[in-house]
């Protein structure tokens, strides 16, 4: 059994590379071989969201506070708020993250694919996000 302290992971900024606004990462677990599974608490201030991706074992969100959106590829964009749990199919392009005046918690949990969790890609643009459709 291990048990991670409260406070013993550091907090990260989402990368700007991968992310657009401000987006604070909060490790919560990875898994050691041969278990694939991680996960971590990301929070989207107003405004921020992820770029394009796709994860190869596919994706679960739990949102926990605040309210979001999430689109896959070819549709609407939906809300998505507290309880609210969605999951992405492997290989499901999509991105998710807070509505322009709210912000968004989830706890993204995905398992890694020969070691690799995520394939980012193009940023959402303006009018995506925008658009809701």
């Amino acid at each position: 059994m291990k048990i991670k302290r409260i406070g013993s992971q550091p907090s990260t900024k989402g990368p700007a590379e991968y992310f657009t606004g401000t987006v604070r990462i909060d490790p919560l677990f990875e898994a050691p071989d041969p278990a694939r599974v991680r996960g971590a608490s990301v929070t989207f201030e107003p405004g921020a969201h992820t770029a394009w991706h796709t994860h190869p074992l596919g994706q679960t969100l739990i949102v926990t506070a605040g309210c979001g959106w999430a689109q896959r590829e070819g549709e609407p964009t939906e809300e998505i708020r507290p309880g609210d749990v969605v999951w992405f199919a492997p290989g499901e392009k999509h991105w998710h993250g807070a509505t322009p005046t709210t912000a968004m918690t989830h706890i993204a949990i995905q398992e890694a694919l020969d070691g690799k969790p995520v394939e980012w890609m193009e940023q959402v643009s303006d009018e995506q996000y925008q658009s809701r459709s």
